[in-house]
């Protein structure tokens, strides 16, 4: 873990005791009470905040929109819009392909210029397009698709250097894992910069690319299909020679936590965040987000996996998850129909099922302690064996509620996450209950953060 500098520790003693925490492999629910769709996302910074711009997955594969969303934490997500949405015929019609969107902007047009995979329903023409926006979470401008320099491209990504040049990163079936030069203003891939061979044994793609100091550092998955696997990084001083051999950076066997490369954030000279995608191929809208913080050394890098991180303000520096207690939902009060139902890989065996529907079930939590007043992150440990999203309105110490997004969980309890205000003391009440007359969630317990 990379240890926060002194500079930092006053910032971070407030921080960390509000405890906001990221849930790798959670369900984020955003502000419009659904689960984050922003698959295959880039992120850009403007004036302090966040951008997430990714695929909304909510149809399947096939294109529904480019959802945009905003934050300054990078754990309370508001939805700002989609950038692109399907049209009745074209590249963006129906049973069409759009995947990996990544926004960068350009200083000399001050436009904000948007790349993505966009191909078929078979994945038979491998091509890019390119939009622009006057904003970053407005409404885009599409241009066109075409294959970059006449070559096919898949999975990809976008890098912009400290000199304000754009590179177009593209994998090539044929060619292999390429960084491509693009035009001043960003519409146009010029030359080829550098590419690593297939026949070569680097059959990677899903590149991201982060910059620290002088280095150069490329991430790319290897090429598995929607089936994880050992992801890899390789770097160089120079864009165009002089890149090391491919190396893992999470725990050999791990398959990179169960997720996909989609885009490495830096947040300061020295740090950054990995971000990647836990893809469920039979039911894409499921996917989640593995986001874990890099430990860089020099031209060595390395990530562990934890069941939640702590960000600080600069998120030049993060702690490890806080010690959590933990209250199990046979044990707190039902209300309605809801009632004690088995679940074998539930803490004790049982959860609280019958949440919601008709007969109005909730499950109430008393007596919940908070060693300060401020945000956390709870976890609610829950499943969910439908195909869809379920939801439940969560009401903290009297208030009206917040609806919050369960996505598909069968056999092994997940974790959705609920961003609150918590009194200091042990006198806190969370209920959880339904949205309307829907069922809710089976909820096995709730994961509290002692500070």
């Amino acid at each position: 873990m990379r240890l926060p500098s002194l500079a930092l520790a006053a910032t971070l003693s407030r921080v960390a005791s509000a405890s906001l925490q990221v849930v790798p492999g959670g369900t984020w629910t955003a502000s419009n009470g659904e689960a984050l769709q922003a698959h295959g996302a880039g992120l850009i910074q403007v004036n302090g905040t966040y951008y997430m711009v990714g695929e909304d997955k909510s149809g399947g594969s096939s294109f529904q929109n480019v959802n945009c969303y905003s934050s300054t934490d990078l754990v309370q997500w508001t939805l700002v819009g989609a950038v692109l949405s399907r049209t009745a015929s074209g590249d963006l019609g129906p049973n069409r392909v759009v995947e990996r969107p990544k926004v960068i902007y350009n200083d000399k047009t001050q436009k904000y210029v948007l790349w993505m995979h966009m191909d078929s329903g078979s994945y038979g023409e491998a091509r890019v397009a390119v939009a622009t926006g006057d904003s970053v979470c407005g409404k885009y401008q599409y241009i066109r698709s075409f294959q970059p320099l006449g070559r096919e491209s898949r999975d990809m990504g976008l890098f912009k250097d400290d000199d304000g040049k754009g590179y177009l990163l593209t994998e090539d079936r044929k060619y292999g894992l390429r960084i491509v030069a693009l035009s001043d203003d960003y519409l146009s891939p010029t030359t080829d910069v550098f590419s690593w061979k297939l026949d070569g044994g680097s059959r990677v793609e899903a590149p991201a690319m982060l910059k620290l100091g002088k280095t150069y550092y490329m991430f790319a998955s290897m090429m598995t299909g929607w089936d994880a696997n050992e992801n890899q990084y390789t770097t160089s001083t120079s864009l165009t020679s002089g890149w090391s051999a491919w190396k893992k950076f999470a725990d050999s066997g791990s398959k990179t936590y169960n997720s996909q490369t989609t885009y490495i954030l830096k947040t300061s000279e020295s740090s950054a965040i990995y971000m990647g995608d836990r893809w469920l191929k039979d039911n894409l809208m499921a996917s989640s987000y593995v986001w874990l913080p890099l430990s860089i050394s020099g031209t060595s890098v390395s990530m562990k996996n934890y069941v939640s991180w702590v960000p600080t303000s600069s998120f030049a520096a993060w702690q490890a998850p806080p010690a959590e207690n933990s209250y199990e939902a046979e044990k707190a009060v039902y209300g309605g129909k809801a009632r004690n139902v088995n679940c074998s890989a539930c803490s004790n065996k049982l959860a609280a099922g019958y949440i919601g529907g008709p007969d109005k079930g909730s499950v109430t939590f008393s007596d919940i302690k908070s060693d300060i007043d401020g945000m956390t992150t709870i976890r609610i440990k829950y499943l969910n064996s439908d195909s869809g999203s379920r939801y439940a309105n969560a009401r903290v110490n009297g208030d009206a509620g917040r609806k919050l997004a369960f996505l598909p969980a069968k056999g092994d309890p997940a974790s959705s996450t609920l961003n609150v205000n918590l009194k200091k003391g042990a006198d806190n009440t969370i209920v959880i209950e339904g949205v309307g007359t829907s069922w809710g969630p089976d909820v096995d317990r709730l994961m509290v953060p002692v500070q």
